[in-house]
């Protein structure tokens, strides 16, 4: 919402000094987002002045209507003689008084003015158009002034040209605020002065239905007003200050009589529509709509209309999408001189649900879903139809059509301390009710307060709502500031402290998190290879998604990090590795398709809470991985390593050691990683997830580098978190054997480290692989594992036959599993 600060300024007396940007940041104290204030005019340097067309002569020879004038400016040249000005435009004559600016002045955009020669002619200065004047859009000719201003005043002070225009970004709660009138209101109680109310016009006696209407449907609308206007004089022209104001406030003007309806709806907050009395057949009604019906709206699109849709309607069917837009046939033309103008009060959320369903947003519609007074339409289409008579020659038929649906007026029960408790600060009860009404409320009562809010805040139901107005309007910055009380016992949970770990075990092996949306598509289980019969294809399937290509929950985490991979390759980052902690969405077979509605009256019951529950899809916690490019980083120091498929499973190892178990890993095939190059996780029995390098299809598909890795894990499969102890830290030296053992190729190497492990006993403190050998010094389809085993006890020095004996156990051990062999025997 646009407001410019002389408007403001008619309804509240700010004193004289106050700026724009002070009176902004006094609204953002009272908690109005006032995002800019621009100093319209600000960059207009004078003498900018009314002048008087004496004398034109019209050039000929150029390819445009060239003009040399003769502009009496009175005395504001310092001379009193005319000035001499060449101007291009042709929309004036003899006699009109015009804006001119002279030599030594300047207009927006530092454009300078000087006395030049032109078109073989001296020009002293510039005839101005509103554009150039930062008054408005029409460039079609210059500005002929309406009336005999003085010649040679101030065209600054005469059009009110500088002026201060806050910007105000409107949260849906404070409708009230998409007006004048709601934001001087806020700026009369911000500086504690009297508030001038634009919609307080006294109604006229008469109350004879001036055109027949009914409300069909009360939950559609629940008040309907119209008024008639004859002989209104569609040539009448809107007055300059009117065109201002809506430029400023960031409309066009269009015609005078869709200009009041523009202007009022800036001005109080509540949409008006004009229908052309003529075009109107029969009784007006405002229902929902039929099946079939169709109606094409003022953008001459023809929509088809929804049962849901709020409509005004005649017997010739729709003529408007309530607070919307109106219809083609309907309209006002450049022949219209009988109006009947619409003011009501429409359903916000049906309104809200029409305006998405049809993508038909407009600054009625914006209002309406926002919460419209329900108290305007007869103040508002009563100021429409005077300023159409004072403007347009109007006259206003007696009477007024009024249809209403009785509505009860809503009260809030509060205590008088409750504000107190919220913010942590004493106000005490007479500050509270001080603040109720100075928002417009009624309060009644001692303790509690029964309050009933104004019609224009619909926004305030709620004791909090209430609290929120009192702590606002005495100052956010009285709250004072004290660290919260931590309550005894609590912290983080188990899962928590998991989650943190986990993190910290990743980002200290060079991962950096990224959160992606939950949000994936189609196109991703193909470009992931996942077969037809996947599980991970069949996903939730969003209402109302934020984009068409995107309306699934994910199953997996791999798209949102794959795409995050692929867009710093794409700038240039391609040694990465990023990882992700969320939740996947899988369907229940036997869920409801929808969840039950819950009272609101009372809490859930156990049974309900459950249904709830069951209507849920599976939503596990999972944590992925992916990495690229250069693992170990090249330099002077020598050549770098890529990522491989080993580090993806080290990455998972890293997230279980953190849990409390081991892994095991064994060879798979599972989209989307190389059929060679899979690694399936276990712990025990149960599967936890899978590592390794992606398809090459898959990474063609993302645009990834060649080789790119990834793993995923599920983390509720790894078993509930187990305490993770430090080991003892022996004074004693380590005794280090190494063995080399021949195995067929098809063994994995996994299965002979666990089984060194198990037969070498107590006294193995670590062991790795250090070695993988295949060639003719082992045979064919043999490979050789070289390994190297730490052993050492916490109370002694081991002797060299109780390491040896050791070392033949756990190579005894993995014969007996395996078939191994030491190489050399």
């Amino acid at each position: 919402m646009r407001a410019p600060l002389s408007w403001l300024r008619e309804y509240v007396e700010l004193p004289a000094g106050v700026t724009g940007r002070e009176l902004a940041a006094k609204l953002i104290d009272a908690g109005l987002e006032v995002e800019t204030v621009d100093q319209a005019g600000a960059d207009i340097r004078g003498p900018l002045v009314v002048g008087e067309v004496l004398a034109i002569e019209e050039l000929t020879g150029f390819k445009k209507p060239i003009r040399y004038c003769q502009v009496d400016v009175g005395q504001a040249n310092g001379t009193g003689e005319p000035q001499n000005i060449v101007c291009g435009a042709t929309n004036f004559k003899v006699g009109d008084r015009i804006v001119a600016i002279l030599p030594g002045g300047a207009l927006p955009g530092g454009f300078e003015i000087g006395a030049r020669k032109t078109y073989g002619h001296l020009s002293e200065g510039m005839i101005c158009s509103v554009t150039e004047l930062g008054i408005g859009d029409d460039h079609s000719g210059i500005l002929v002034l309406p009336g005999e201003p003085e010649i040679g005043a101030d065209a600054i002070e005469l059009l009110g040209i500088r002026d201060d225009v806050l910007d105000i970004a409107v949260t849906p709660d404070r409708g009230y605020a998409l007006s004048i009138r709601g934001i001087a209101r806020e700026a009369a109680t911000a500086y504690g002065l009297p508030f001038t109310d634009p919609a307080a016009v006294e109604l006229p006696a008469g109350t004879a239905e001036v055109y027949p209407a009914s409300i069909a449907d009360p939950t559609a609308c629940d008040r309907f007003v119209l008024r008639e206007v004859r002989g209104f004089d569609p040539e009448a022209q809107t007055p300059l200050w009117m065109q201002t104001r809506l430029h400023r406030a960031g409309m066009r003007p269009v015609s005078l009589a869709v200009d009041v309806t523009n202007y009022l709806m800036l001005e109080l907050g509540q949409p008006l529509h004009a229908f052309d009395r003529g075009k109107l057949t029969g009784p007006i009604v405002v229902r929902r709509a039929r099946a079939g019906e169709s109606l094409e709206t003022l953008d001459h699109v023809k929509r088809k209309l929804d049962a849901e849709d709020i409509l005004i309607t005649d017997e010739s069917g729709p003529i408007s999408m309530a607070g919307t837009m109106g219809g083609l046939n309907t309209e006002i033309d450049e022949k219209s001189s009988d109006m009947v103008i619409e003011a009501a009060h429409f359903d916000d959320i049906g309104t809200a649900r029409m305006v998405r369903r049809h993508k038909l947003h407009s600054e009625a519609s914006y209002r309406f879903e926002r919460g419209v007074d329900r108290e305007l339409p007869l103040y508002a289409s009563y100021r429409a139809a005077r300023l159409l008579a004072e403007l347009g020659g109007a006259e206003i038929v007696a009477g007024v059509t009024h249809a209403e649906a009785p509505v009860e007026r809503a009260t809030v029960t509060i205590a008088a301390d409750h504000p107190d408790k919220v913010a942590g600060v004493t106000y005490g009860r007479d500050t509270v009710v001080r603040r109720l009404e100075q928002v417009g409320c009624t309060v009644a009562g001692d303790d509690p307060l029964v309050v009933t809010p104004p019609t224009w805040r619909p926004d305030l139901t709620d004791p909090n709502d209430l609290a929120e107005e009192v702590i606002r309007l005495e100052g956010y910055e009285n709250i004072p500031a004290r660290a919260p009380r931590p309550t005894g016992g609590a912290g983080l949970t188990t899962q928590q402290r998991l989650r943190r770990r986990i993190g910290r075990a990743l980002a200290g092996a060079g991962y950096v998190e990224t959160l992606s949306y939950p949000f994936t598509g189609e196109k991703d289980w193909d470009d992931l290879q996942l077969p037809a019969d996947d599980a991970r294809r069949k996903a939730l399937r969003l209402a109302n998604p934020l984009s068409e290509d995107e309306p699934l929950l994910r199953t997996t985490l791999l798209p949102g990090l794959l795409r995050a991979l692929t867009r710093n390759v794409g700038r240039g980052f391609n040694d990465v590795a990023l990882f992700e902690l969320g939740l996947v969405y899988r369907p229940r077979p036997d869920a409801p398709k929808a969840a039950p509605r819950l009272a609101v009256d009372r809490g859930p019951t156990p049974e309900e809470i459950a249904s709830v529950d069951a209507a849920l899809p599976d939503q596990p916690e999972r944590v992925a991985a992916v990495l690229s490019g250069e693992r170990e980083r090249s330099g002077w120091w020598g050549e770098g390593r890529p990522a491989l498929w080993a580090d993806a499973i080290e990455a998972a190892r890293s997230v279980a050691a953190e849990v409390g178990v081991e892994l095991t890993i064994l060879a798979d095939q599972h989209a989307p990683w190389h059929p060679g190059r899979c690694a399936a996780l276990y712990v025990g029995e149960t599967l936890v997830g899978h590592a390794g390098e992606l398809h090459p299809r898959v990474i063609k598909a993302y645009g990834l580098p060649p080789r790119t890795c990834a793993m995923e894990l599920e983390l509720r499969r790894l078993g509930e978190p187990r305490t993770v102890r430090a080991r003892h830290l022996s004074t004693y030296p380590v005794a280090t054997q190494d063995v080399a053992l021949i195995v067929e190729g098809s063994v994995p190497s996994a299965d002979v480290e666990t089984a060194l492990r198990d037969g070498a006993g107590d006294l193995l403190e670590s062991i790795r692989l250090f070695d993988i050998y295949t060639g003719d010094q082992v045979g064919e389809g043999r490979k050789s594992l070289a390994y190297t085993l730490r052993f050492r006890a916490p109370d002694r020095t081991l002797t060299a036959e109780e390491t040896t004996q050791a070392r033949d156990a756990a190579v005894a051990t993995a014969a007996e599993r395996t078939g191994a062999a030491l190489r050399g025997a």
